[in-house]
């Protein structure tokens, strides 16, 4: 079953398959890369310019390990997830300074690399090398586990190696890159989350759950639990002849290594804060909250506009700060930031 499952996935990509996609022309390591690091968490329709943009900036390993990582942040802004940005570059950085800028074709070698797991490592391999390594992204998790009617969340271990062990009995040795390439189609634009196209399944005669009518079992999903909320007040330290004061924040935890306003679990010590570096406030304002979510909790922030009584004089350097007055940006901005630099009229 296993031939005949592959033969079917193959003749369905060489009519239907995406095969536009940017990464795809020219295919290399590199660009698999960085497409797949995007694509993780990320719909491909948004992937799309970030990658572009990327690529144009660093087309190869070597020039995004000569880059400053606010260079990279900057090109990361408002693609979320920083940490995969971040890792990224650590990443082409090893290369260049181990593998002498050649990716590894040991998939070992490739998995030891900051932020490449076994189905990234596999698909920079496949795709781009037709290696025989099978992948097991959210697209393929769906596809199998609606196939063979695997019962559980897929990022529960022993789900997972159920997956897994399918992925690799069912993947061709001659045509493993293009394979795994069709998975991913499959269930991108086929086999998809919600209403999926199960008539134009190419492997519905087998499909399990279309057999038994409980598609919309498949995959299982994690056990619903309450997302936290947490609170945060964002100082926006404003002056008319120096612009607006954004704080590089530590390089772990939410937003690493990006530039914010300076933030605070309480009004009191926002204020205190202010008047420390700048004296006297002349005027303090809250706006209006809003609500940013994240993959695992809710953040309600509290912007605090205030101004300076008297021209605050040099950048606090101490404090990891910039004055910013728009234009060019000093690295990576969180899209709340974003947001309200706009509001402000630094957009």
């Amino acid at each position: 079953m296993s031939r005949g499952f592959a033969r079917r996935v193959l003749d369905w990509h060489a009519t239907h398959g995406r095969t536009d996609l940017p990464w795809q022309h020219p295919v290399s390591p590199y660009r698999v890369w960085v497409s797949e690091i995007m694509l993780q968490q990320t719909q491909v329709a948004t992937v799309i310019p970030y990658f572009e943009a990327f690529v144009a900036r660093f087309p190869d390993v070597a020039s995004l390990a000569a880059a400053e990582v606010d260079a990279v942040l900057g090109l990361w802004s408002g693609l979320g997830y920083y940490a995969r940005a971040r890792n990224l570059h650590r990443a082409a950085q090893v290369i260049v300074q181990e593998h002498g800028g050649e990716f590894p074709e040991r998939i070992d070698a490739l998995r030891a690399l900051p932020g490449i797991g076994r189905s990234t490592a596999g698909a920079v391999l496949s795709l781009s090398r037709n290696a025989a390594h099978p992948i097991l992204d959210g697209n393929v998790k769906r596809v199998l586990a609606r196939h063979d009617a695997i019962e559980g969340w897929p990022d529960k271990s022993a789900v997972a190696a159920r997956l897994w062990q399918r992925a690799e009995a069912l993947l061709p040795r001659d045509e493993p890159g293009r394979f795994n390439q069709a998975m991913m189609d499959l269930g991108a634009t086929v086999c998809t989350r919600s209403r999926p196209r199960c008539a134009q399944c190419p492997v519905r005669t087998t499909c399990r759950a279309q057999a038994a009518g409980t598609v919309d079992r498949f995959p299982g999903r994690r056990a619903r639990v309450p997302i936290p909320e947490r609170q945060t007040w964002m100082l926006l330290l404003r002056d008319p002849s120096h612009g607006v004061l954004l704080q590089r924040r530590s390089a772990s935890g939410r937003w690493g290594g990006l530039w914010s306003f300076p933030e605070f679990d309480a009004r009191a010590a926002a204020l205190d804060w202010a008047a420390q570096r700048c004296g006297a406030l002349a005027k303090v304002e809250e706006l209006a909250p809003f609500r940013h979510t994240f993959s695992h909790f809710h953040l309600d922030i509290r912007p605090l506009l205030a101004s300076p009584a008297a021209a605050p004089g040099q950048v606090m350097e101490a404090a990891g700060c910039v004055w910013y007055k728009g234009g060019q940006r000093p690295g990576g901005l969180p899209r709340p930031v974003t947001r309200l630099l706009s509001e402000l009229g630094f957009g």
